[in-house]
């Protein structure tokens, strides 16, 4: 449900029926095609809006930029296995020299030594990184991985893509997002 929305594209922040985003990174925004979609389906209430309107002959409603479920998802405790959550568990960036670019993911044990893919044996790796280990374990190629690779939960991956701000947020979208991390005092 997360639409990729460009900055003049009039996002709409998607909170849960409890007030916070489904997702952090990538944060849960919809077009504001879909956000009013919702709100006539009643599946969303109203929380913020923009100051511009849309309007047909005989309706006009301001468009929204930030909405709330109607009725709560509950939130997934254990996060799929894929490329981009190794990334996020690894703070994108390789885990053996710290490069954030070129970025693909190294079997720590290879597969063709037994290693399967899973949270324990794949890391994020740059490219040159990943072609100088090549199909070496890490004793033999003397790389070892900079953090232990590890099944995150929903938390750290949250906690992850909260270091890592979208490109855009809108004023109306500040009181709603990251209000459960730890204040200054």
């Amino acid at each position: 449900m997360n639409a990729h929305v460009s900055h003049g594209g009039w996002p709409v922040l998607v909170l849960n029926a409890d007030f916070r985003p489904l997702s952090y990174y990538p944060l849960s925004l919809w077009s504001w095609q879909d956000a009013i979609k919702a709100v006539f389906l009643d599946r969303v209430n109203i929380v913020e809006h923009y100051d511009r309107a849309v309007h047909s002959p005989s309706f006009e409603i301001q468009l929204p930029s930030v909405v709330s479920l109607k009725s709560f998802v509950k939130p997934s405790t254990h996060p799929a296995f894929t490329r981009f959550n190794v990334f996020l568990r690894d703070r994108f960036s390789c885990q053996y020299c710290g490069a954030p670019e070129d970025l693909t993911f190294d079997h720590i044990m290879p597969r063709s030594k037994g290693g399967q893919t899973t949270w324990e044996n794949v890391v994020a790796a740059c490219s040159p990184c990943n072609l100088r280990k090549g199909n070496m374990t890490p004793q033999q190629a003397r790389m070892f991985p900079k953090q232990a690779p590890f099944a995150p939960t929903v938390h750290q991956l949250h906690r992850n893509g909260r270091l890592f701000p979208p490109n855009y947020l809108h004023d109306s979208w500040l009181d709603y997002l990251y209000w459960d991390t730890e204040l200054d005092p």
